[in-house]
């Protein structure tokens, strides 16, 4: 028997990592709250009260863009918000994960639930109607410049009408089939509901949650790959423990599991008081990275309860908004994509030092006493590439200028962008922690040491995957079984269950859905 699913109420109210986690894994089912359909309420009757004194509303009873001054009459009305919605049906390339846009539908109800939208209480059902039956659209990626997602959400948009392509039980179809088969109705777009459906963020906002939460996952395993390097190459901890005392309170806060982590093998003993740099400062570079992902993730979080439409319901009346542009999540996210670069410098530095036969006796490219090999000199090379890739989509690209609708529309953050740069460094950081790994687990066997905890947990995945290295060996499939298994949220579940970071991990519902419901788990959460 298929297990009843739980439930979520939506209020309006910012969401968290873990409730977009159970979202977009359809594991709950949302609801609106009553005090928010109140508030929606309230806010419909303010738009039509405006509609009906002849007041023009812009992209309700008007065009919108360069047509702004264009006024349809009641009896266009019908024809303008259905072509409104499917005009904007243009996105393109790949799709996004139905995970992002699961959580988009979610936000996208969340924010009108504020009572600042005037959309119709009909338009917040089609959308929950879509997430109940999980009919779920399919949204190609490239469609948007960060100012309003109207290309991205102008596909789930225009599947509320019956057309394009959507998800349903796991295969892509029409929409108008996925309709048929889950029985339910196109929704007739009411005026502003078009727009509403239109011209908001909410899927960047999903997407940045999204590659957030998988880049907090990446470091947590780089930050473990990096104390393995560290024991191998015999760091003194010195640092470790002078940075709870005279660093940030993020950089404590590594410092501390830095501890507590190497603590739990035979650290084996430095013989360099006055260590590299990339060595001595492990806590600071991953504090500073920390701190950046935890600000961003609540730059995010608060952009999911608030409304971010135009125009806007405020003080019963409707205003044109000036809240549309997302420039703080995206300045934030570019920080990030600054810090990616730091901390793929860093773990590169280690496998340089790994490499280079200069610490505690290894070998050059760490090929054993005796044998005849070329070893990982190639491997470090392969680091550097990654490094590169990483620092090459460092650079912002906010500040662009950008002119479009008859020079109205001068101002994009271009956040789909930077989100999907921020995606691809992610990415990149797994492999790089794979290489970390592999090369450490190989100084490990060489000197006979023998780790624990965690670095027992990363030994372990390597040699399952890569023998120690004594004859010259394809290696390209041992590195892609590491970097997965790594990367998997089944082992960062294993490593947080064995050394957590509580203010980090929790926050962004690190690990598996299992695993985190085991940790945060409510049967109906309110928001």
């Amino acid at each position: 028997m298929e297990r009843q699913k739980a439930g979520i109420e939506l209020t309006g109210h910012p969401l968290g990592f873990s409730d977009l986690m159970r979202i977009g894994a359809g594991a709950v089912i949302p609801t609106a709250s009553e005090s928010g359909m109140a508030r929606v309420h309230v806010a419909r009757e303010v738009l039509e009260s405006t509609i009906q004194s002849g007041m023009p509303v812009y992209g309700s009873t008007t065009g919108v863009g360069a047509m702004k001054d264009v006024e349809w009459s009641p009896e266009d009305l019908d024809a303008f918000n259905l072509g409104l919605v499917r005009a904007h049906h243009f996105g393109t390339g790949a799709p996004f994960s139905m995970s992002v846009v699961r959580n988009a539908m979610a936000i996208r109800v969340n924010t009108a639930l504020t009572g600042k939208v005037g959309c119709s209480p009909g338009l917040i059902d089609a959308y929950l109607q879509l997430l109940h039956t999980d009919v779920i659209p399919v949204v190609r990626r490239t469609g948007s410049i960060g100012c309003a997602d109207i290309g991205l959400m102008g596909q789930i948009g225009a599947v509320l009408t019956g057309v394009g392509e959507a998800v349903y039980r796991g295969r892509r179809m029409q929409a108008a089939d996925a309709f048929t088969a889950a029985g339910i109705e196109p929704v007739k777009m009411l005026p502003r509901d078009s727009l509403a459906s239109l011209s908001v963020n909410a899927v960047s906002f999903a997407a940045a949650a999204e590659t957030t939460r998988n880049a907090a996952s990446s470091i947590r395993v780089l930050l473990a790959t990096s104390m393995m390097a560290a024991g191998a190459l015999g760091a003194s901890r010195d640092p470790w423990y002078a940075v709870r005392h005279v660093g940030t309170a993020r950089e404590a806060l590594i410092g501390a599991w830095l501890c507590n982590a190497s603590d739990e093998w035979p650290w084996p003993v430095a013989t360099h008081v006055q260590d590299p740099l990339s060595l001595r400062m492990i806590g600071q570079v991953y504090g500073a990275v920390i701190e950046n992902l935890l600000t961003a993730g609540h730059k995010i979080l608060a952009a999911t309860g608030r409304s971010d439409d135009n125009p806007v319901i405020v003080d019963g009346r409707v205003m044109t908004s000036g809240g549309s542009l997302p420039l703080d999540v995206t300045i934030l996210l570019e920080a990030a994509v600054i810090c990616m670069a730091h901390a793929a410098r860093n773990a590169f530095n280690h496998c340089v030092l790994l490499g280079n036969g200069q610490r505690r006796g290894l070998p050059v490219n760490l090929v054993p006493e005796g044998k005849i090999a070329t070893g990982f000199g190639p491997i470090i090379k392969l680091a550097g590439e990654i490094f590169s890739r990483v620092l090459s989509m460092s650079n912002p690209v906010s500040a662009q200028s950008l002119v479009v609708a008859g020079g109205m529309e001068d101002e994009a953050a271009f956040l789909p962008l930077v989100i999907e740069r921020f995606d691809r460094q992610m990415r990149a950081l797994k492999r790089l922690a794979a290489l970390e790994a592999l090369l450490s687990a190989q100084a490990i066997d060489i000197l006979g040491d023998k780790p624990e905890g965690v670095a027992r947990m990363l030994y372990d995945v390597v040699r399952k995957h890569a023998d120690f290295y004594e004859v010259d060996r394809p290696l390209s499939a041992e590195v892609e079984a590491i970097e997965e298994e790594l990367g998997s949220e089944a082992f960062v579940s294993e490593m947080i269950a064995h050394q957590p970071i509580l203010a980090y991990d929790d926050f962004f519902a690190l690990g598996s859905l299992e695993r985190v419901e085991e940790r945060l788990y409510r049967d109906t959460v309110t928001i």
